[in-house]
């Protein structure tokens, strides 16, 4: 067994005693790259990740998890250890430390969640690892930081101040008045951002955040028109492939009205002067913060007068199935490209974008758990062929709090105008109730 290491960050790691497929044969494996993942929920979109990096060759996979995974990903790692506190750079080092004593030097440490960038920024530098510096991550992940990184750049991003008493709270309503929105300089995925229709409202919001000089908040003009959202596939510091998509409504309203059944929606074409604008945005964001290899997700608007804005970006794959849908619309094994890209620094070309991708949201009215879902068997008649993937609500669960709600249906065409008649018949069609 693994005897406690004698600092009190050793002691963070945990040996799990099983190890992967191959066994002790791949663990003996001297010539093999030491990838470390760090992982420490095995939630589904996470180990699309993880099975394509245990896929790679010549690597050695050993993981940094919290809660092991089960079923057919028991053996995804060939060794791994358990880590008490993920978003602890200490508990990380000490993680990835007991691992480099098993197997020997690390040739990278990477993760998919975007809290614990940063922290994987800061280990990569202690075992002089390559990969994205903690100082990159953070201006990413640092709201301030980020737009006012985009604005030296000459980027348009909604007018910003970090607060830190309820005086700044009142300036930044004065000049930019109502709505505004208010949300952690660090939050992520839309996630505790709130909407400000008042003075009155503001005031309550900034004592209830206990906003301060250490506790900061940020604050935003609201952008009003449509939200899209920009991925990119980055290698080399060259985005070498871009993806937009539509919020139908806005992430917000699908955040501030739980009952709504929203849809995402990938156009098959993106290459006209419709995007254009956005395009060349996005690629110039992704250069003025700094990456090198990875991925980008970026929340765009449209004005009602058809200028653009940037609401954030993240240095992540992205989330609300986007990644999902965008290896549907491609054909690609997405999972394996961001491995590629930030493991080895290649980005296997070319990518077509051969069909349009929608993904509808089933959420319902009310609280409790969920009762029922009917509509189902309709929309499996009308749209099997089309349905490439579905998660359907489990009866009895209770409701998630999350917007992506409980369950989604992932369908897709070459022809966009079909996929956006698919989705509008799934929100129509499927109903989700609760009881208590």
């Amino acid at each position: 067994m693994f005897a406690p290491l004698e600092t009190s960050e050793a002691r963070a790691a945990e040996k799990i005693v099983d190890v992967g497929p191959n066994g002790g044969e791949n663990l003996a494996m001297s010539a093999a790259r030491n990838l470390v993942f760090v992982a420490p929920f095995p939630s589904d979109v996470t180990m699309r990740f993880v099975r394509a990096a245990s896929k790679l060759e010549n690597t050695r996979l050993l993981g940094v998890v919290h809660s092991p995974p089960k079923g057919k990903d028991a053996n995804v790692y060939d060794d791994k250890v358990r880590i008490q506190n993920p978003l602890s750079t200490s508990d990380i080092i000490a993680c990835v430390e007991e691992l480099k004593k098993r197997h020997g030097k690390i040739h990278r440490i990477i993760g998919i969640l975007e809290a614990q960038q940063v922290q994987l920024g800061q280990v990569r530098e202690h075992f002089g690892v390559e990969g994205t510096t903690a100082d990159v991550a953070d201006v990413f992940r640092d709201k301030s930081r980020m737009k006012a990184a985009l604005t030296a750049a000459g980027l348009p991003v909604a007018r910003n101040r970090l607060l830190h008493n309820l005086a700044d709270a009142k300036s930044f309503a004065k000049e930019v008045g109502f709505p505004m929105v208010l949300k952690p300089p660090a939050g992520m995925g839309g996630k505790s951002t709130y909407r400000m229709r008042s003075v009155d409202e503001l005031v309550g919001a900034v004592g209830s955040l206990g906003v301060s000089a250490s506790n900061p908040v940020l604050a935003e003009e609201f952008l009003r028109g449509r939200e899209f959202s920009f991925e990119t596939f980055t290698v080399g510091g060259v985005v070498k492939v871009h993806s937009i998509s539509h919020y139908m409504p806005t992430c917000l309203d699908a955040i501030e009205n739980p009952w709504i059944q929203w849809c995402c929606l990938l156009p098959r074409d993106i290459s006209g002067a419709e995007y254009a604008g956005a395009i060349k945005m996005g690629k110039a964001a992704v250069k003025a913060l700094g990456l090198k290899d990875g991925m980008t997700h970026m929340e765009w608007f449209q004005r009602p007068d058809g200028s653009l804005a940037i609401g954030e970006i993240a240095q992540r794959p992205a989330g609300a199935n986007i990644s999902i849908m965008n290896a549907y619309a491609h054909d690609v094994d997405l999972y394996r490209a961001w491995c590629r890209a930030v493991v080895d620094g290649k980005f296997d070309a070319p990518w077509e974008r051969k069909y349009a991708v929608g993904s509808a949201f089933l959420r319902g009215m009310g609280r409790g758990r969920v009762a029922s879902v009917t509509g189902i068997k309709e929309i499996h008649q009308q749209l099997g062929p089309h349905i490439v993937e579905a998660k359907l609500p489990d009866i009895g669960a209770p409701k998630n709090d999350s917007y992506e709600g409980e369950g989604y249906i992932v369908v897709r065409d070459p022809n966009t105008d079909v996929v956006k008649k698919m989705l509008e018949t799934i929100i129509k069609t499927v109903r989700v109730s609760y009881a208590n």
